[in-house]
């Protein structure tokens, strides 16, 4: 489903992601494992198509994102870490606007909105509030709607979590394992080893821009030679 290799993006001189190459196969669940600043943001970007990259492959679904896109992002969706929403429109009417773009018939969205909806608790009254009003928590909410609104193939998450209550962060680990369940896949990056170790399939760990560790859980957490960069996360968590 994702396909990565020899990804290089510099900004200026310095080099913010370093011959990156890893692999999301259809089904699976992968955590993006880094403190900050260590590239994980800025890999996401390039694969969603928001940053173009010096040298490297990224295909999704088979597709380049450099040759092909839009095609490319008609099959993926995108959550930043700090959702930039139209804040003028309700959560309503920006739900709509997301389903206009990707042109999800009438009564499919409304059926996707309202199961989307009831699961993260995010009200009719809500939704029909203008997003200027929301809480961080209530944009991620919309957010995440509004990813599912078109049947991705591919999910990319940047720290998710981040923001939301306890219920509406295991609401949403539900939904991403039903999403990667019934074929789709998801990338996400958090600098919590906890999630990723409850949650994940794959884990790829990066420092400094490069990928340091990429596999199963098990496989990661027995790497002696990772016990440094385990113990910083935690550390950064505490």
């Amino acid at each position: 489903m994702l396909e990565i290799y020899n990804l290089t993006k510099s900004f200026g001189e310095k080099r913010a992601v370093d011959d990156v190459s890893f692999t999301v196969n259809a089904g699976e669940l992968c955590a993006f494992i880094g403190h900050n600043g260590a590239g994980k943001t800025t890999t996401i970007k390039c694969i969603a198509g928001i940053l173009g990259f010096d040298q490297g492959t990224i295909r999704v679904n088979g597709l380049s994102v450099e040759d092909f896109p839009l095609e490319v992002k008609r099959t993926i969706a995108y959550i930043p870490d700090n959702p930039d929403l139209y804040d003028f429109m309700t959560g309503m009417r920006f739900l709509n606007f997301i389903a206009d773009v990707f042109g999800v018939e009438e009564s499919v969205r409304k059926e996707r909105i309202d199961k989307y909806a009831s699961a993260l608790e995010l009200t009719e009254e809500e939704l029909g509030t203008p997003i200027s009003a929301y809480s961080h928590g209530m944009k991620q909410k919309l957010a995440v709607i509004s990813a599912f609104l078109h049947d991705p193939k591919f999910i990319l998450l940047d720290e998710p979590f981040v923001g939301l209550d306890p219920k509406a962060s295991h609401t949403l680990k539900d939904l991403m394992r039903d999403f990667c369940r019934a074929g789709g896949a998801i990338l996400f990056s958090t600098h919590i080893l906890e999630v990723a170790e409850k949650l994940c399939d794959k884990v790829a760990i990066i420092k400094e821009g490069r990928l340091v560790r990429f596999g199963s859980m098990d496989e990661v957490k027995g790497d002696s030679s990772l016990e440094d960069i385990f113990l910083d996360l935690e550390e950064r968590n505490d």
